[in-house]
């Protein structure tokens, strides 16, 4: 190809849309607030009572915020590299671990689709039995619709879509916002006494604060949202600024729905209601409307959840395929700086998935705790390039000196904490990951031969080995029983 040749080409090209800062901070938000809040006040009132709680936000407050920092500081540090998470992995350890961190976020993110419109039928199965637990047949069609829906009206622009979840990110953080009010005047304080300690119902504090570690996981999924759309960004700097603004807001609501509620009834009622178990407090405090009011909020945030989530996979698949890391077919995108290839793929994955629950007895719990696992392993990798480049003996396009100790600790910080999770986690779902990340490896082949390159460098083999040895040591768990699903 001729130089003209090339820049024409780079002319056609589709221009990013630009976003601001607020556009950017709800792209943070709306990724984070989804169905996770609306079932913390159970699934932390299983675990443990106040006092867990408040030990166990605070690790997981500090830990995440870690997180959150590692992305602004890569955003300032390294403002070249687009798709933050998959980026970071690739410029930090290598091209075939970049690709599996853009496979199993892009991955966790289809499957966390699933259990979006799960719940929301779950949800309207209340007052619409054919529609059960979000797994019927009714269910499965109605969700469909939803799923092809949303891919249409992404399909666009980028620019339109993330406008409207801007507008959604307001309307699904107002009714949060109203219960904790609610539940504030609602407050009994000594009701709050007898749940403080917990341990008549859940065990030591130690045990207790161990297992809600991993509820905190899911729900603040999305923490990198803004790191994700960088490449839209207006000012690069904003992307760090609408990280940490976003996660803020998040953990300050997210903790207040789960400790409010231990002063409106006890635990051990608030660990056996329905999901979502928000709706259950608020109808012990005000009645039924209470429900209905945090069922229709619970539908528009995982809605806007959706539309947000959607979004930053397609654009992972997008820039991984710029980069000569995914097939080249994924790279196309419409005048509307739409990357369609990618979303037709994110949207038939979740498509295949959603026909799954059909024949699975828990797929909502199971996509839930996956979607973690996923999501933990690129977090891992963006985390241990944050601490790579401030480490001393850096690269020499890593930047300036000065603020290097800080973020040295910053990313050691974030580092440990992604691996502990990812050990809480469990074996289990750290081989159900090797099941998919061994067989992706297909897009990665796909993706040479396109370059007519070599396949896997002799340190690639390597990583190829451990995965195919993971996903077989999975498969075999399966089968005999070890681990189940």
């Amino acid at each position: 190809m001729t130089e003209a040749e090339t820049a024409r080409d780079a002319d056609a090209s589709p221009r990013p849309a630009k976003l601001s800062l607020p556009t950017l901070t709800a792209m943070v938000v709306g990724s984070m607030v989804g169905a996770g809040v609306f079932s913390l006040p159970s699934r932390f009132a299983e675990e443990t009572g106040v006092a867990g709680a408040l030990i166990a936000w605070s690790l997981a407050g500090v830990g995440m915020l870690m997180l959150a920092l590692v992305f602004q500081t890569l955003a300032v540090r390294r403002p070249d590299l687009d798709a933050g998470v998959y980026a970071y992995a690739k410029a930090g350890f290598g091209e075939y671990l970049g690709f599996f961190s853009a496979f199993g976020y892009w991955a966790s993110a289809c499957v966390g689709n699933v259990t979006y419109w799960v719940l929301i039928m779950s949800t309207v199965g209340v007052v619409v039995p054919a529609l059960g637990e979000g797994d019927t047949v009714l269910a499965l069609v109605l969700s469909s619709i939803g799923l092809w829906g949303f891919f249409l009206l992404i399909r666009r622009g980028v620019k339109e879509a993330a406008a409207i979840n801007r507008i959604v990110t307001v309307a699904k953080v107002v009714p949060i916002l109203v219960f904790i009010v609610l539940a504030l005047f609602y407050f009994r304080a000594d009701v709050f006494a007898e749940n403080f300690a917990g341990e008549d119902y859940a065990g030591s504090l130690f045990s207790q604060v161990r297992g809600t570690m991993l509820a905190t996981v899911f729900v603040f999924l999305g923490v990198e949202g803004a790191s994700v759309y960088s490449r839209h960004a207006k000012r690069r700097e904003d992307v760090g600024r609408a990280t940490i603004l976003g996660f803020l807001s998040v953990f300050a609501v997210f903790a207040s729905v789960t400790i409010v509620s231990y002063g409106i009834m006890p635990m051990s009622e608030i660990a056996e209601l329905r999901q979502p178990s928000m709706a259950g407090v608020l109808e012990h405090a005000v009645g039924t409307w209470g429900q209905v009011f945090v069922s229709v909020g619970l539908i528009v945030s995982v809605l806007g959840a959706y539309l947000a989530w959607t979004l930053m996979a397609a654009e992972v698949l997008f820039v991984a395929a710029k980069d000569d890391d995914m097939p080249r077919f994924l790279r196309r995108a419409t005048p509307a700086d739409v990357p369609v290839p990618a979303l037709l793929m994110s949207s038939l994955l979740s498509q295949v998935v959603l026909i799954v629950t059909l024949f699975s007895e828990d797929a909502f719990n199971f996509a839930l705790n996956l979607t973690s696992s996923l999501s933990l392993i690129p977090y891992l990798l963006a985390a241990a390039f944050a601490a790579k480049i401030a480490w001393p003996r850096r690269p020499p396009d890593a930047g300036p000196r000065r603020g290097r100790t800080g973020e040295l600790a910053v990313g050691v910080l974030a580092t440990l904490y992604t691996a502990f999770l990812l050990f809480a986690a469990g074996l289990k779902f750290v081989l159900v990951s090797f099941i998919l990340y061994a067989p992706a490896t297909v897009l990665f082949v796909m993706a040479r031969r396109e370059q007519n390159r070599r396949l896997f460098s002799p340190r690639e083999l390597v990583i190829l080995g451990i995965s195919v040895a993971g996903a077989v040591t999975g498969v075999v768990a399966l089968a005999v029983g070890w681990i189940h699903l």
